[in-house]
């Protein structure tokens, strides 16, 4: 019996009710019952990737006349309001679902189906005058389309989101550097003091991390430009034109501005995630850098009275419920937060990488999912930490003013007077408090003069 406020469809496996007034129909429906398991569901760069993929099928399809023309423009109209967003409150089915991701891409075939339906004045779910298998679906299969998908939301999301973002803060990074690099403090190894340091050299290690980050990123860009697109059901291309596949991803170039190609092996391309997974370690590889720095920051502005203190960190909010006045490196903490998330997704993404037999990855939807995640934080985290900290931290004069104290900047004299005088020195210094320039003028025969110069923290931070 027809409940109210559902219609009834059918599929292969018999009837079912569907939500009267809902864009999907039958398939994504029996999805959405069979996998109710999290609150999970693809976001916007998915939804955009797989309507644009749709709608160059479409158009591909209508030039090759395998299509009605008048039924592939409006499906080529429909796709567009799918990829605008109109309609991303109807991709309804659970990120744990079929490995192959049939169930998404199903979702999207009838949702375009009957959007081109109702534009039309047809019957939500009728599949007349366009079907979702047979014209929207034409020339494709699921275990070609997910595959595409996951690699081109996420190469868009590196080229437009990610690496701008970087770009940005390896920026803030160049020109902190410039204004920290008169400012000499101690360097630090094993956390304990080592020789000095200028403030703006370590800012410049963080911009070099940045730097190569960007060029991991753009590995990762060129792993996923490599599209699966063209080997349908095993990777044999079975029902779709020979010309297809070349000329749907010839459209998705011009929509995109991507450098995409079609892969020179579908059985490869499709039985695995391989180049998802080497996308994710560039990612990893990058949020662990990333991690390095915020972790760093957060030490430079410790205390800021009782800890380091080398650094200040602008105040973005209150830090304590019941300490006022106290801040905290919120920012960094978040970034690291991030890195940590990112780290957790990779693992995922590594094990979905193994998870496939034969002629097909099983794990591709969470594979979509932690990938896309880990490039939307990222790109985030990155933006956030060069506007609300990197921009606005100042250096102090506590490092400037503790280098002398330092006990590391009897290195200097080693060349002159050898490690072990000079080990000595450093030792007599740690037990009575002094400075080493002021052991090192009463147990050697070094002048005050020569003793400043070789004992200058600046020429220390400087090459030969």
């Amino acid at each position: 019996m027809k409940q109210d406020g559902m219609r009834s469809e059918s599929d292969s496996m018999g009837k079912l009710e569907v939500p009267h007034a809902a864009y999907y129909g039958g398939n994504t429906r029996r999805a959405e019952l069979n996998f109710p398991i999290s609150d999970l569901r693809f976001g916007r760069s998915f939804i955009k990737a797989i309507g644009q993929i749709k709608q160059a099928s479409a158009k591909v399809n209508k030039e090759l006349n395998t299509l009605d023309p008048h039924i592939a423009d409006i499906i080529i109209d429909a796709a567009e309001r799918v990829m605008n967003g109109e309609f991303d409150q109807e991709f309804v089915v659970d990120i744990f679902q079929t490995g192959s991701g049939t169930s998404t891409n199903m979702n999207a075939n009838e949702v375009i189906a009957n959007v081109g339906i109702e534009s039309l004045g047809g019957i939500l779910g009728s599949k007349n005058p366009i079907h979702p298998n047979d014209h929207v679906n034409k020339g494709q299969s699921s275990n070609d389309v997910i595959p595409t998908t996951i690699h081109l939301a996420a190469a868009g999301a590196i080229k437009n989101d990610l690496i701008p973002a970087m770009e940005q803060l390896e920026q803030s990074f160049q020109e902190k550097s410039k204004e920290f690099w008169e400012i000499v403090k101690t360097g630090r190894t094993h956390l304990q003091d080592a020789t000095p340091i200028r403030l703006g050299q370590e800012f410049l290690g963080y911009k070099g991390q940045m730097t190569n980050g960007i060029e991991r990123a753009k590995k990762a860009l060129d792993e996923l430009c490599v599209l699966p697109l063209g080997g349908t059901a095993v990777g044999t291309g079975i029902g779709m034109h020979p010309k297809f596949a070349f000329k749907v991803i010839e459209q998705l170039k011009n929509m995109t501005g991507l450098n995409l190609s079609e892969t020179k092996n579908h059985f490869q391309a499709q039985s695995t995630v391989d180049n998802c997974v080497a996308a994710s370690g560039e990612i990893k590889t990058i949020a662990v850098s990333l991690m390095k720095i915020a972790n760093d920051i957060r030490w430079l502005g410790s205390g800021p009275r009782a800890g380091l203190g080398e650094i200040s960190i602008p105040e973005v909010q209150p830090g304590s419920s019941i300490m006022p006045g106290k801040v905290n490196p919120v920012i960094a903490e978040s970034v690291t937060m991030v890195c940590a998330q990112i780290i957790g997704n990779d693992n995922t993404i590594t094990i979905a990488g193994q998870s496939g037999n034969f002629e097909l990855n099983v794990m591709m939807p969470v594979t979509a999912y932690n990938l896309l995640q880990s490039i939307d934080l990222l790109s985030k985290s990155c933006s956030n930490f060069s506007t609300q900290c990197v921009d606005g931290l100042k250096e102090t004069e506590k490092g400037p003013n503790m280098v002398l104290e330092g006990l590391a900047i009897c290195t200097a004299l080693v060349p002159i007077i050898g490690y072990d005088k000079a080990a000595d020195i450093a030792h007599e210094a740690a037990k009575t408090g002094e400075t080493i320039k002021q052991v090192a003028s009463r147990r050697t025969d070094i002048d005050k003069i020569e003793l400043d110069r070789i004992l200058d923290p600046i020429k220390m931070t400087e090459s030969d």
